[in-house]
């Protein structure tokens, strides 16, 4: 009979380390928190120094009675729950249902699931840590307190379901704010002047400089055509500077730039990163080696790695690559605002495993995601690349045009990976590799092209960008990111359209109505300082309490004043303009989860609803006679359908466009690709790029 009892979250980790263990240890699950605070209440005595009610969640009883049983048949139980605040608290909580003597040694953490970091760990259990579990509990208690108290006030004053939180109501804001932004921006005029030289036989392409090697933007046609009347068809090199750059890898993921970084390489969400990255930190069936997890921990701030990996890496680089490869210089960590750095970055637990050595026991995300943290991983333990760059400047009359290029000298990091950005500027003359030059060499113009353009508003947030802001700002945790992400679209106060955050209405009433009453607690400001004294408190410099109850009183004071002063907001509904089919009464427009939607003004009587048609522009390429029109999935996703549905039942994720395909007439969709759109053949498979003006702009 086993003598030790483990405890971890899941089950996938609870099969993968009792392999580890061997038999003298049983392993269970409790599947995350069994004890909380109750759903139906407050659980909050804030008379009694905001004293908890903690209960059994809901549905968790035979968890917690099979890990009771177990318990009683262990002769030492160790919980082994995720090395963070919530695994701390999940810990101590298990210690308290099953009898554990907290006094003992009896809290195992490990960064990553392989056997020797397991057998490690258990050499070195030791006492549950009640700062780490006091932060969270402090975090727990106040979101408990806000969320419980202002949730009713938005019920009771605009509409039941609604919800407002710490930090989800602080990332409302942000896109909101961004929109102003955009709707606020009064786009500004501007000039490039393209120029193309023969160079000895080969192109070279350069771009307007400046006068009389004054660097000079060009705000209006007026001042184009004044500097191009001063050109001559003869241009001298002015000067050619070459140099040496080098360019560093970037550092091993935390958990914001691995979200990032999936979404702008992979397209996932940042749900589904954390989704699949949890498959591969829990252990992965590889054959013979059995059950093994492949990453370190997910939830983390940090960009350190352990000196043991860092080796282990140097020694495949060398091997694979040469000793040349291997970065000489240790490279700083880069810390965010209120970083805790409790635990490693997020690299493969072994670098030995190549991507391609454990790709047939991976789905094709799970390969995915492992290969960029691997290869990220790697990347970061490479020397930097060097490139040679050459800058040309040409003159016409003091007319300067500058030509810019760049060759890899040595591609050191960047064999392996290289690191994409959200913000890419396209230009319309790349860098790459220049003819041969010398000063004073007269180049005879071929062609010259001025280009009108327009100063663009920021851009919306995407997920990438809007975790990116996050952790900039101090909001939030590695834990939090994606569930705040998940949140404010389930409330409908923000949707998805194209990969980019927009408010809706229902988001920007409820954020009005909290700015009005409670614009502090909404401020990124705030919810910095939260975090701040939450790290204060796992650092053992404050008591939770302290934190908690100034905080809850001034919210307090807010509260009554709001529940007094603030009138129920009517959502009044919007005329649609026809009438029910059903009943004849007229449709109105009402607002749903997933947005607007029509709805018959007789309800309950008639229930019938439908949703609001927006038309593209495009006959039905099945029936010939309905419109295209954006439909939702129930996931929310937008797709394209027939307004002749159920008659006509035309769908295509990819949207349609107007003009048929030039080669066998067949109807062609638009594809988002990189820098543009791709319009593609549904049946030949012609296809067309088109620059995206928007993107291009960015």
């Amino acid at each position: 009979m086993a003598k030790y009892l483990v405890i971890v979250e899941s089950p996938a980790k609870a099969k993968t380390i009792k392999r580890y263990l061997g038999s003298n240890y049983t392993v269970k699950a409790s599947m995350g928190h069994v004890i909380d605070l109750p759903k139906s209440q407050m659980g909050v005595d804030v008379e009694h120094d905001y004293e908890p009610k903690y209960i059994t969640i809901r549905g968790k009883g035979p968890v917690l009675k099979e890990l009771k049983t177990a318990a009683k048949k262990a002769q030492k139980i160790y919980l082994a729950a995720d090395p963070d605040r919530e695994g701390e608290a999940i810990a101590w909580h298990l210690a308290k249902a099953l009898g554990v003597d907290e006094s003992t040694e009896c809290r195992v953490v490990f960064n990553e699931i392989t056997k020797d970091a397991i057998k490690d760990s258990f050499k070195r259990p030791r006492k549950i840590n009640y700062d780490l579990v006091d932060a969270q509990q402090a975090r727990r208690i106040l979101d408990r307190l806000v969320g419980y108290s202002m949730s009713p006030l938005l019920w009771k004053k605009i509409k039941k379901g609604l919800s407002a939180g710490r930090v989800q109501s602080v990332a409302v804001k942000m896109i909101i704010d961004r929109e102003q932004e955009i709707n606020a921006f009064l786009p500004e005029e501007y000039w490039t002047i393209k120029l193309e030289l023969d160079a000895n036989g080969e192109k070279l392409e350069a771009n307007f400089y400046g006068i009389d090697g004054k660097k000079r933007e060009l705000h209006s046609e007026e001042e184009v055509n004044e500097v191009l009347a001063k050109l001559s068809e003869s241009f001298t090199v002015d000067s050619v500077t070459k140099k040496e750059r080098r360019r560093n890898p970037a550092l091993p993921f935390t958990t914001s730039s691995l979200q990032q970084e999936a979404a702008r390489k992979l397209n996932f969400r940042a749900k589904k990163t954390m989704m699949i990255a949890q498959q591969l930190y829990e252990g992965i069936e590889l054959g013979k080696e059995g059950t093994v997890g492949l990453i370190t921990y997910m939830r983390t701030d940090s960009t350190r790695t352990s000196e043991t990996a860092n080796i282990e890496a140097q020694g495949f680089i060398e091997n694979a690559y040469g000793k040349e490869y291997i970065a000489v210089e240790k490279r700083k960590e880069k810390k965010a605002a209120n970083s805790q750095d409790a635990h490693e970055a997020v690299r493969p637990t072994s670098t030995m495993r190549d991507p391609q050595l454990v790709k047939s026991y991976l789905s094709r995300d799970q390969f995915r995601l492992y290969k960029l943290i691997w290869e990220r991983f790697v990347a970061s333990q490479m020397a930097p690349a060097v490139l040679d760059t050459v800058k040309v400047d040409l003159v016409s009359n003091d007319v300067m045009f500058r030509a810019n290029g760049s060759t890899v000298k040595f591609a050191g990091f960047m064999k392996v990976y290289i690191e994409d950005t959200d913000d890419e500027t396209v230009t319309d003359v790349k860098d790459g590799l220049l003819p041969p030059l010398e000063d004073g060499e007269v180049l005879e113009q071929e062609m010259i092209e001025p280009k009108q353009h327009f100063t663009q508003p920021p851009p919306r947030y995407t997920e990438a960008r809007l975790v990116r802001a996050m952790e900039e700002l101090g909001i939030g945790r590695p834990s939090t990111y994606a569930p705040t992400l998940d949140t404010i679209q389930k409330r409908g106060y923000v949707t998805l359209e194209e990969k980019k955050f927009l408010p809706t209405e229902l988001g920007e009433l409820v954020i009005d109505m909290i700015s009005d009453y409670f614009q502090e607690f909404i401020t990124v400001q705030f919810t910095a300082d939260m975090e701040a004294l939450l790290d204060a408190i796992e650092k053992g410099d404050m008591q939770w309490t302290e934190v908690v109850d100034p905080i809850y009183k001034s919210f307090e004071k807010r509260l009554t004043r709001a529940e007094a002063e603030i009138e129920k907001i009517e959502i009044k509904d919007e005329p649609a303009g026809e009438d029910c089919e059903v009943c004849g009464h007229a449709m109105v427009i009402k607002m749903g989860r997933y947005g607007k939607f029509m709805a018959c003004s007789n309800f309950p009587e008639c229930r019938n609803t439908k949703p609001i048609q927006v038309e593209i522009g495009v006959k039905c390429p099945t029936c010939g006679t309905g419109e295209i029109v954006e439909r939702r999935s129930k996931k929310g996703r937008l797709f394209y359908g027939c307004s002749n549905y159920p008659e006509c039942e035309f769908v295509s994720w990819d949207k349609p466009v107007e003009e048929p395909c030039p080669v066998c007439s067949s109807m062609m969709v638009q594809k988002k690709i990189k820098n543009g759109v791709k319009v593609e053949c549904t049946s030949c498979g012609h296809h067309e790029t088109r620059i995206d003006q928007e993107q291009e702009e960015e």
